[in-house]
Formats: structure tokens, sequence, C-alpha cells
């Protein structure tokens, strides 16, 4: 039986609810389903937390969501002392949303600014409340200015969808990875971009995570803070809500 899991938030980030079947268990705890709708930590996003619920009603808690060492394969950490399913055990899987959406608004954000600091991306890190993403750049930039051209493409409502791309197209376009150090996963012949505008008009770049489907859906948020780290490296620190007075 294959241990990879089909991931069904790759086509659908607004699924909350799923049902899936228990594939292995391993000796740490971890379940592998046949698919689950929990996001994996990976590309500076955290892993889904929640719950699965047993056919008696019972609940299993989930603390993180992370990939397997076998390729595709993704692996549901309960929490200690959480009882285990068995394999060929059906589930219903619950995400917990709230977080989830939060991270979904963010992580589109996070792409937002990089279409307002068109410069390579060195690092990122999306989380609930304060987000980062460092650029390879030394240019000076008033933070109160890229706050407002966030709020511009925010309010503008553009849509944002995902296509996808053979690796043949990838090496024909290098110049649609951002990411001056992480290259996009290769060995499946295909690329998952993720598109903003009509037409890609805004944006476009591979990524496997998850973002809302609008714009506006980002609501409010600002440049908190833009540190310096190095010579050439400058860190932008994104909060949700309107910047303080």
């Amino acid at each position: 039986m294959s241990e990879a899991t089909r991931p069904l938030f790759i086509e659908d980030a607004y699924l909350s609810t799923a049902e899936a079947t228990v594939l292995s268990v391993n000796a740490a705890g971890g379940i592998v389903l046949d698919q689950t709708c929990f996001y994996a930590t990976s590309g500076g996003q955290p892993g889904d937390v929640g719950q699965f619920e047993r056919a008696d009603g019972s609940l299993i808690p989930i603390a993180a969501t992370i990939k397997g060492e076998v390729p595709g394969q993704i692996i549901h950490l309960p929490q200690d002392g959480a009882t285990q399913p068995e394999p060929g055990e059906r589930l219903v899987l619950h995400v917990d949303w709230a977080r989830r959406y939060r991270l979904m608004r963010m992580h589109t954000a996070c792409h937002l600014l990089s279409v307002i600091c068109p410069y390579p991306i060195t690092g990122a890190s999306v989380a609930e409340d304060d987000s980062r993403v460092d650029f390879d750049m030394s240019a000076t930039i008033d933070r109160s200015e890229v706050t407002a051209r966030l709020m511009e493409l925010v309010a503008a409502n553009h849509p944002i969808f995902t296509q996808w791309i053979d690796e043949a197209e990838l090496d024909a376009n290098p110049g649609i990875v951002k990411s001056k150090n992480v290259r996009p996963p290769r060995g499946t012949g295909r690329i998952r971009l993720v598109c903003i505008g009509e037409g890609s008009s805004i944006d476009s770049q591979p990524c496997g995570g998850t973002h809302v489907s609008e714009t506006q859906e980002v609501g409010a948020i600002h440049i908190a803070k833009i540190e310096k780290k190095g010579k050439e490296n400058r860190r932008f620190r994104i909060r949700f809500g309107r910047a303080p007075d």
C-alpha cells in the first residue's frame, strides 16, 4: 500500500473538514492517512492543528502536521497521551479553521509584499499575528509607503488562483522564482503557481501553501518594522490591523 497522502488543500484551501482512512501509525504515534485537508509544515507556513473524529464520536487532538520521509507522505502528530486509531479506520478530519484562515490571509500578504518589493527573497516565516519576509536589498524604503501600497492591492480585490506548469516552462522562465536560496521541488513533472490578478497581471510564483481567493480577504495589514540584517538584507515585519498612529 502506498504511504503517499493525497493533499486536498492543494486544490481547495477552504476545505476544513474531510473524511480519510488511516494507512498507518508510526512508532512515534504519527498518523498517516490516504488523504488530508491538513496542511503540512513547509515553505515558511506552519502545519495545521485540529482534531480527528472517530466513529464513536471520540476525538484525537492533532498538535502538528509535518511531511514524512516518504515522498508525498504527510504525518499528523497527536497531542501527548491521545488515543491512536487503527490502520483501516475511517476518520473525520477537522482543521482548526480560525487559525488556518489567519495563516492563509497572512501568507497571501507575504506574496503581496513581494510584489511591492521586487527583490530576491532570502527567508520568510508565516505566523498568525506577526510574519516576516527577508529581502536581498540595500535600498531604503519607507514602511508607511509600503503599507499604503499593500492596502491598495488589498482594496483592489484582485482574484487569487492557482495553475500548473511543467518543469520545462519553469526552466524557460526562471524569473518567476522569487526565493534566492530555495528552489521549487521537482520530480513530479509539474510546478504549482499561485497567481494574483486577472491573467496573473499582479503576480505569479511557485508556492505550495494555502491562500485566500481574493486580496480583499487579507483585511487590514501593515508593516510594523523594517530591520537591517546585514549590509544587503532587510527584514519586513507584517502584522494584522491598521498601522498605529
